[in-house]
């Protein structure tokens, strides 16, 4: 499975992307997020994407089904993707950035740290 979540600290996940990613694999690793979020009380979340040897995503009807953003959008509070540049406008329309409340930002590989530092705002 190219998902893994995982809690990092008090309301902040890390979701790891890597490979080709399947609309089976999202629903899965965003009913993981939701639970996670529930067992440990956090009433929002900020997540921190990680794009590692990313492929890009499956074709799949299903991908503008937006159940999930309407249903649990505005408790993501902040989104910070880190990944290879090339994916950046890919990534930020994916993650419906121009659409949320909550600001969402795109950063280098390089640039990890000031990602999780920039969910900490």
């Amino acid at each position: 499975m190219p998902i893994t979540v995982a809690r990092e600290a008090s309301g902040i996940f890390r979701l790891g992307i890597s490979g080709l990613l399947r609309r089976s694999e999202l629903d899965s690793a965003q009913a993981q997020l939701l639970g996670e979020m529930q067992r440990h009380g956090d009433a929002t979340a900020r997540l921190l994407v990680v794009l590692d040897a990313f492929e890009g995503w499956a074709p799949d009807p299903g991908w503008n089904d937006l159940t999930f953003y309407v249903r649990h959008g505005d408790a993501i509070v902040r989104i910070a993707i880190v990944g290879d540049e090339r994916w950046r406008g890919h990534a930020l329309m994916f993650a419906a950035a121009d659409l949320r409340k909550g600001p969402v930002e795109y950063f280098a590989p390089e640039a990890l740290s000031e990602a999780q530092a920039w969910l900490l705002q």
